[in-house]
């Protein structure tokens, strides 16, 4: 059985990963009202799943963002490519294909 420390850390951990959720909704749900992105937010997606998700789709945004919430998550112990390893798998599917070009 864990004990009161252990336990602790969990929860903490839990509020943490919510308060990121929340954080998400307010930011992208912002930009989705004033017309910024068509990308409804989702309480069950972080900050880093979502501009992970920008990142698979090519956003200029996202390849400014990730290396600076990357580099965060690299100081507190978290191994590199932290975006992109974060993008919740239920979310994989609102990335839309990569165009292919035609061949000249």
């Amino acid at each position: 059985m864990a004990g009161l420390p252990d336990r602790l850390g969990a929860v903490a951990r839990q509020l943490l990963v919510s308060v990121d959720q929340f954080a998400q909704v307010v930011i992208v749900g912002v930009l989705f009202v004033a017309g910024l992105t068509d990308t409804c937010p989702s309480a069950d997606e972080t900050i880093s799943s979502y501009i992970g998700r920008g990142v698979l789709r090519g956003a200029w945004w996202a390849r400014i963002l990730a290396p600076v919430v990357d580099r965060v998550f690299i100081l507190l112990g978290d191994a590199p490519d932290h975006c992109r390893r974060n993008v919740e798998p239920a979310f994989l599917d609102r990335i839309p294909d990569q165009p292919r070009g035609e061949p000249t």
